[in-house]
């Protein structure tokens, strides 16, 4: 039942971590600038997948936001076209933060499951020696 825990909380782990990953990308990629004849850069966003029985969480694959983007009229932008305007994602910084902080406490949630199991099980060990 202990090593059924942490295993279910390492897939955990696992998915928040990827999902952290994700949001990186995205913030890191908020201002990142295009030519409106190239597409804008696609935020993306993990799909996750419920295991079978208690096997955990997995990450089914990833899904990604729009290449239209949005576009911003910056003459002055070396890459801005002849109307004076460039493309931007389509990413809206609130409800990143919003995924980030959801991400880094499921993290902090699953980890303290490996914690208090490892605990159990380090108790149980003590009980068999006594």
């Amino acid at each position: 039942m202990t090593f059924d825990a942490i295993g279910i909380a390492s897939t955990g782990m696992t998915l928040h971590r990827k999902w952290l990953d994700s949001v990186s990308d995205n913030l890191s990629n908020i201002n990142t600038v295009k030519a409106t004849t190239d597409d804008a850069f696609q935020a993306r966003y993990v799909v996750a997948q419920e295991g079978e029985g208690t096997s955990g969480v997995y990450v089914q694959g990833a899904a990604f936001g729009s290449a239209e983007g949005r576009l911003v009229h910056e003459p002055d932008h070396p890459l801005a076209d002849a109307d004076g305007y460039v493309r931007y994602p389509d990413i809206d910084l609130a409800s990143q933060m919003g995924q980030l902080i959801m991400a880094q406490r499921g993290y902090q949630a699953s980890a303290a499951v490996v914690d208090r199991a490892k605990e159990s099980y380090q108790a149980a060990l003590q009980i068999g020696r006594n």
